[in-house]
């Protein structure tokens, strides 16, 4: 059996992550979410997931600085 594929969302407006939520779990993908950067990297640090759709502009740490450390 082929093992889900995980995808972590981090964005700041909970509208969207919802939507993107419920877009990828009705696809059979594992959906983690997170509210800003630095809950995104330390989502990213402890789970490894396989795919991030990250918001560029957000509060306290940008999705690029997310990704970059």
């Amino acid at each position: 059996m082929r093992r889900k594929a995980s995808i972590l969302v981090v964005d700041d407006d909970p509208d969207i992550v919802e939507a993107l939520k419920t877009v990828l779990e009705s696809q059979d993908y594992i959906v983690a979410t997170a509210r800003n950067g630095e809950e995104g990297l330390a989502r990213i640090r402890a789970s490894k997931p396989d795919l991030l759709i990250l918001d560029m502009l957000m509060p306290r740490r940008t999705g690029l600085q997310s990704v970059a450390s």
